[in-house]
């Protein structure tokens, strides 16, 4: 309460004891800073106009007051409070507006608020700290106690802005007196002449260059986790620091408390995980930036995650953004040190060149390598990668080797300081033991065995991405010399591309061999997957005049005999053709009799592609891997006629080979690249179809959901309730009422779009605009974080499914989320068992991140159906990473590793149950937050607000999401091909022709 006093004079009072005012700022800042004021000065808080509005505490002077500035006077055990303001905006107290001119005295518990530019800013009286008045030794170790404290915050407060201000921070750190050539507050006295407010800050954060940390994104102060504090000129600061070090103690104390500064700031202590449940980012000024206990759920820092960074053997980074040069300094990586960082890059990632797929930019780090994954051409728009498309390399993961350990870490997080300093995102990490013997096996496992499939999922997405870059193989290699049996979770992966459904296992008869063809029967024991290519040079072989006819007619008569099995393909003969001078790996492709089998009585349909057999040859060659194939016959003919003008499908089924179990003893670096270009080629689950892989070995019990919600950062634009309905039913939803409905229906216990078009089944949650513009960053952040399109929530804002995120924990508050969590769960009984299983990662709620599945043809043309039946595709746009937690009913438990996981034990950032949006309440749209800046602007009377959409660089270009076909996706083949298949075509012929003279 505030009362106003008799008029006092406006000028410092040394009456009283000497004490210290805890005042705690509120409104859109980056934390709540404490404010210590001495009992014996006078202080202005002033507004500062450098990007955007915020309070500054500096020394007064007089003859320089603004008449926006709030006068705070300190008398004793007094804090009075005077303004200048007229008319609107003026300050009140408690709610309760001040006169001006008028001295008001302030109580502990008093809040000061101003309103500027359409934000509340202000101050909490916390406490009063006396420092006098008790007498003799207690009183003077209060007072030096709490001086010193003082003193060291203030010296700590002009390092870090030293640091901040530097143009070279790593040099003004290597000749810093802190590091071991002097005082502490060495380089504190070149800045005392900007005066000494005083501050004390909750946390000591780490220094992070004021350019790499807010670019443009935030209305914060440029100093940021300083909360700068302008001192005045004409102040005597030297006197200031003279008074407040009385009392301190000798300079080896201060040594210590810079000591402990640092360590606190370079995180020194490892953090422990079972991945069991994932944890947050800390934030700073929430209180674990600054503390060396590594505990988890206090937060986590990449420095923890690294540490200790001396005993790394090599790193792999997949990340969207990224800012390297901040990497490397504060996580404090060693410059020989093997770091590979797969990254995003518009032009390089659609790029056909080579050369565009890895840059090595760093000279002092000639071990760090940046990889540019490549878009597949099949999703660009027309099928032409030079016009680009929708894509989006996203995953956010971690991979740290050491000796005896290998940690993975899949997070939401990019690397990108502000990511990992002022936004929420989640952290999943787990170590995995090094093997006693390198196990490929492990490499190839499948989710529906009972041991874990985590090491062939992490494998696979990692070839995905260096499969271009033959330097990074190695990869595969080091893989398997860990265990990965003990998994806490299933990852979830998405790549790129069109790709069908694994066709069922086939049993085979003929293998492709170096030396002759191999007549064998495979056995489902030894399958390892499969890979869906082509056969390139066909319409060039039965397209000659010369012989065009007879070669046709062979053609047909072989075909014709050739027995189809119930998926309407036959099996073809892959035959090495090692004497071809144009390509030692080259491939041919035969048709025959198989039960009379002879080359002379075949008839060759063409070859492997190039990029095929360059892999296929050498792991078969070596003995490692069996190749068979498989064509759709009829497909095969009406290509060969010129019917039809698309590429024939060729079905490579893959086995281990005789050798396969020596692989470890015989293997070489040369194999490497074979072996991951093999990998990152069979099929696998992926997207939508993944999480229905894992999700679907258990019978989820419908009528005991109590929460089904999903949290993102990115909603896509073309989300509509059959997207929906498909993530749903992925993930194991099913309508009630179809449990008693006829199997013979299609749809038979699936959840559709007309379930979902009766009764949402998924929570999305996304913040409303009310939120964001009180959030501590304001809007601009959340610009460059945050994407609705206006016309998703203009289609889906009537079906009820938008709930507000709330952050949580409460000191998450004001603080963005960029977080990408989902969770199902279930309830045995009210105040019962819970189970269910929970998502984190990087995949948005849209097609592009989990995959579109493909309608089909408007109009189906009824040769292609009959020649190559197709069944469903899945259109992925993104590289994606997540990792699922399960926690299964009681008794349903697949793996050891599952028992230990409850889900009671999983924390959520945000409030459960989300509160649903109220019929006034909008999302953060990309238009509601244009309008938002727009109405600061005017606010901010004539001060410029960037108004423009901004590049982001945190939100995946989604905007252009499209339906697609399944007519579509017919292939063509490729100029380069063609001429790769007529050069083999005549070496072959030539040399046919030479065997017979």
């Amino acid at each position: 309460m505030a009362a106003p006093p008799p008029q006092q004079p406006d000028h410092p009072s040394t009456s009283g004891g000497l004490g210290y005012f805890h005042l705690r700022l509120v409104g859109p800042v980056p934390a709540p800073a404490l404010l210590l004021l001495r009992s014996d000065r006078l202080y202005s808080l002033s507004p500062s106009r450098r990007r955007g509005y915020r309070l500054r505490l500096l020394l007064a002077r007089p003859h320089r007051r603004r008449t926006r500035d709030l006068l705070l006077s300190t008398s004793g055990c007094a804090l009075r409070l005077t303004h200048r303001f007229s008319g609107a905006g003026a300050p009140s107290v408690d709610g309760r507006p001040l006169r001006a001119r008028t001295p008001a005295e302030l109580a502990v518990g008093d809040e000061v608020s101003v309103l500027r530019r359409g934000a509340r800013y202000g101050f909490v009286v916390e406490r009063f700290v006396s420092c006098e008045g008790v007498g003799g030794g207690a009183a003077a170790g209060a007072r030096s106690s709490v001086e010193g404290l003082v003193f060291r915050a203030e010296s700590l407060r002009k390092r870090l802005r030293a640091i901040s201000e530097s143009e070279d921070p790593l040099s003004f750190l290597r000749d810093s007196n802190c590091s071991g050539n002097g005082g502490p507050d060495a380089g504190v006295k070149e800045l005392n002449q900007d005066g000494a407010g005083e501050l004390c800050l909750n946390n000591l954060t780490n220094p992070v260059s004021k350019k790499n940390l807010l670019q443009d994104d935030c209305n914060l102060d440029q100093d940021k986790l300083e909360h700068h504090i302008d001192g005045a000129k004409g102040v005597d600061p030297d006197a200031e620091l003279c008074q407040g070090s009385k009392g301190c103690g000798d300079v080896s104390a201060e040594k210590t408390g810079c000591s402990k500064g640092n360590e606190g700031q370079h995180h020194t202590e490892s953090c422990y995980s079972d991945g069991s449940t994932f944890f947050l980012n800390s934030l700073v000024g929430i209180g674990s930036l600054s503390d060396t206990r590594a505990e988890p759920q206090n937060g986590v820092t990449l420095p923890q995650l690294l540490h200790p960074v001396e005993s790394l053997v090599r790193v792999f980074i997949a990340t969207f953004t990224s800012d390297i040069p901040w990497f490397l300094d504060y996580c404090k990586i060693p410059q020989h040190l093997p770091v590979t960082v797969a990254c995003h890059n518009k032009e390089r990632c659609w790029s056909a060149s080579s050369e565009n797929r890895m840059s090595a930019p760093f000279e002092c780090y000639s071990n760090l390598l940046l990889v540019y994954p490549q878009f597949p051409e099949e999703i660009a728009f027309g099928m032409d990668r030079k016009k680009q498309g929708v894509a989006c390399h996203h995953p956010k993961l971690i991979v740290l080797q050491r000796e005896d350990s290998m940690r993975v870490v899949v997070t939401s997080a990019n690397l990108v300081p502000r990511q990992w300093h002022l936004i929420t995102n989640t952290v999943w990490w787990q170590d995995f033991p090094r093997r006693t013997s390198v196990d490929y096996a492990a490499l190839f496992s499948a989710t529906d065995e009972q041991n874990s499939d985590f090491a062939a999922q992490l494998v696979s997405f990692i070839a995905s991405m260096v499969n271009e870059v033959p330097s990074q193989a190695y990869w595969i290699n080091e893989i398997a010399k860990y265990d990965f049996e003990g998994a806490g979770g299933y990852l979830i992966a998405s790549v790129p591309g069109i790709h069908a459904q694994s066709p069922p296992y086939l049993e085979s008869n003929y293998f492709l061999s170096a030396k002759h063809i191999i007549h064998a029967k495979s056995a489902y024991r030894m399958f390892v997957g499969s890979v869906q290519t082509s056969v390139v040079g066909l319409s060039h072989r039965f397209n000659m005049p010369s012989n065009a006819g007879s070669q046709l007619r062979a053609l047909s008569t072989f075909l014709g005999k050739c027995r189809e099995n119930m998926h309407g393909t036959t099996e073809v003969i892959l035959k090495r053709n090692i004497n071809i001078p144009a390509d030692a790996n080259a491939v041919s492709v035969l048709v025959a009799d198989l039960d009379k089998f002879s080359e002379e009585g075949s008839v060759q349909l063409g070859f492997l592609p190039r990029e095929v057999a360059k892999w296929v040859a050498p792991l078969s060659d070596s003995g490692f891997f069996n190749f068979s194939g498989f064509i759709y016959p009829r497909e095969a003919l009406e290509a060969a006629f010129g019917v039809t003008n698309t590429k024939v499908q060729l079905l490579l089924y893959v086995s281990k080979g005789p050798e396969f179990s020596r692989i470890s003893e015989l293997i070489c670096d040369g194999h490497l690249p074979p072996l991951c270009s093999l990998i990152a080629s069979l099929k696998r689950c992926l997207g939508l179809w993944r999480l229905e892989e894992v999700l679907s070995n258990i019978k989820w019990p419908e009528t005991l959901e109590t929460d089904f919600i999903y949290s993102a950062s990115s909603i896509g634009t073309s989300i509509n309730p059959q997207f929906i309905a498909s993530f749903a039913s992925a993930a194991g939803k099913q309508p009630h009422q179809d449990f008693d409905s006829q199997e013979s229906d299609p749809e038979w216990g699936c959840w559709t779009a007309k379930h979902e078009l009766k009764k949402p089944s998924i929570s999305l949650l996304f913040p409303t605009i009310d939120r964001v513009k009180k959030g501590t960053c304001g809007i601009q952040l959340c610009r460059n974080l945050l994407s609705l399109p206006e016309k998703t929530w203009q289609r889906l804002r009537s079906t009820g499914i938008f709930h507000d995120a709330m952050p949580q924990p409460y000191a998450r508050i004001g603080h963005p989320m960029h977080v990408k969590v989902a969770q199902r769960r279930f309830e045995s009984r009210p105040g019962g068992h819970s189970f269910g299983w929970t998502y984190c990662g990087s995949h948005n709620f849209s097609p592009a991140a989990w995959g579109q599945l493909l309608s089909p043809p408007s109009k189906p043309n009824a040769t292609e159906v009959r020649a190559a039946p197709s069944g469903p595709r899945l259109h992925i746009c993104n590289y994606e990473l997540g990792i699922i937690l399960i926690s299964p009913p009681p008794g349903k438990s697949k793996h050891a590793s599952e028992s230990r996981h409850k889900i009671e034990n999983i924390s959520l950032p945000f409030v459960v149950p989300p509160p649903r949006y109220k019929w006034s309440d909008r999302p953060a749209t990309r238009l509601a937050m244009r309008e938002a800046a727009a109405e600061a602007c005017v606010q901010q009377s004539n001060n410029v607000v960037d108004l423009s959409d901004d590049t982001d660089e945190d939100v995946p270009d989604e905007d252009n999401e499209q339906e697609v076909e399944l007519s579509d996706c017919s292939h063509q083949e490729k100029e380069e091909e063609k001429i790769y298949a007529e050069t083999l075509w005549g070496q072959v012929d030539s040399s046919q022709s030479q065997d017979k003279d």
